[in-house]
């Protein structure tokens, strides 16, 4: 279905099932939320700048808290707790992925930020899941003779890095690391998914339990389609996006032909002239 200007769209999650499925979250498997924060670390080393007023915006704050020093953990929610101008530092943690309204969220940090703050998010990715996907859509067309929503849809990183632009912010960068993890079968799969709760909060998801034959078929397909020596591979894109609210004391791209010096000379080359 096409939706027009102005016309409200169907919420994509599920807040209800969501939050249900974080409280039961138990803790053992938190390996992307800290992949996530070692990476986060990293680059506000690169920036090698010091923050005064950092807050991070999460559904995991028992995770989060110690991630910066010094910050103001928000919880993650459609309209955030963030006053206008109050942080040179926001973290978006690991929940952009399950916004109904990304660019909402951007621009609620974007306010938030003081001139020349900075905005970093981590997120999944759009080739999150990707064999989950596959196995479980063949699976259920199989078993069941159609299909319904079980994995969420996750931007791509094109996307995501123009959406930093929309709500705002200079000097947008967009990055990814992908991680393969090797799992028994899908059942184990599924564990880590509800442990991290990650499980599926879609809310077009079919609420009746699937048929078991379902799932047995999926694992058979996925052990058939990706093998990972005696077990199964998933893949977990992880998206950084980072942006800087504007301040003239920024570096700015020159305008085009404003450039004096050429780069033939600076390459130490001779310039050729192209044929028409």
């Amino acid at each position: 279905m096409a939706y027009l200007p102005g016309m409200s769209q169907p919420p994509l999650t599920d807040r209800t099932a969501l939050a249900l499925h974080r409280a039961r979250a138990d803790g053992s498997a938190w390996f992307l939320h800290e992949a996530a924060m070692d990476e986060v670390q990293e680059r506000l080393k690169d920036v090698n700048r010091s923050f005064t007023a950092p807050a991070i915006v999460t559904a995991h704050p028992e995770l989060w808290r110690d991630a910066v020093p010094g910050a103001r953990v928000v919880p993650e929610a459609e309209v955030l707790d963030l006053a206008p101008g109050a942080h040179d530092l926001v973290i978006h943690a690991m929940c952009l992925h399950w916004a109904d309204d990304p660019v909402g969220q951007l621009i609620q940090c974007r306010r938030t930020l003081r001139e020349d703050g900075l905005l970093l998010v981590a997120m999944l990715g759009g080739e999150t899941l990707a064999e989950l996907r596959a196995v479980l859509g063949q699976a259920e067309a199989e078993v069941a003779g159609g299909m319904s929503p079980r994995v969420a849809p996750m931007g791509e990183i094109r996307e995501l890095g123009a959406l930093l632009g929309r709500a705002g912010l200079a000097l947008p960068v967009a990055d990814v690391s992908t991680l393969r993890v090797r799992y028994r079968d899908l059942r184990h799969l599924a564990g880590d998914l509800r442990a991290m709760g990650e499980a599926n909060a879609l809310a077009a998801r079919h609420r009746a339990t699937a048929p078991r034959a379902m799932f047995a078929r999926a694992d058979a397909l996925y052990r058939d389609a990706f093998p990972d020596a005696d077990g199964i591979s998933a893949t977990f894109q992880m998206l950084f996006l980072t942006g800087w609210a504007p301040s003239d004391t920024q570096q700015k791209p020159l305008r085009p032909g404003s450039a004096r010096t050429r780069l033939a000379d600076a390459l130490a080359v001779p310039e050729l002239e192209t044929k028409r």
